[in-house]
């Protein structure tokens, strides 16, 4: 059985200062998924879901800053699903995360990837799928086009 996590947003407020929003939570507490828990706040497989969509955008935004005069905010949407392993035992199956960015340079679209501490660990056990698009929607990047 497989179900899809709900949508983690990730807004870049400042510099590094990211405004984390978990579909479907009031506030900041965690809680399991019906029927294990009450739903009342984010599952752990979210938090880490934003983890992993915070550290991307925070590594495009360090290498964007360097090279880009004008950058509009970040937006990061991170979803994910839930399937069962071969035991039978609920693990996470996989990530795709979505950049939005108002401007991209083809160097940190090679680079940002390799410098998130977050997916880069992640990715040893969990398949991370990552896209950059641009305001008008244009796909930039798909990591499953690079080599």
């Amino acid at each position: 059985m497989s179900h899809t996590l709900p949508l983690v947003t990730i807004e870049q407020l400042h510099d590094y200062r990211f405004a984390v929003n978990f579909e479907n939570t009031n506030g900041f507490c965690t809680d399991e998924p019906p029927p294990a828990g009450g739903g009342d706040g984010p599952s752990p497989s979210q938090l880490l879901a934003a983890a992993v969509g915070n550290c991307l955008a925070a590594s495009l935004f360090f290498c964007l800053k360097k090279r880009t005069a004008a950058l509009t905010p970040i937006r990061a949407t991170v979803s994910g699903r839930v399937e069962r392993n071969a035991q039978g035992r609920l693990r996470i199956g996989g990530f795709t995360v979505v950049l939005d960015v108002s401007a991209a340079d083809a160097r940190c679209l090679d680079l940002f990837e390799r410098y998130c501490t977050v997916t880069e660990s992640v990715r040893n056990g969990i398949p991370v799928h990552v896209q950059v698009r641009d305001a008008g929607g244009l796909l930039l990047y798909d990591d499953a086009n690079s080599s």
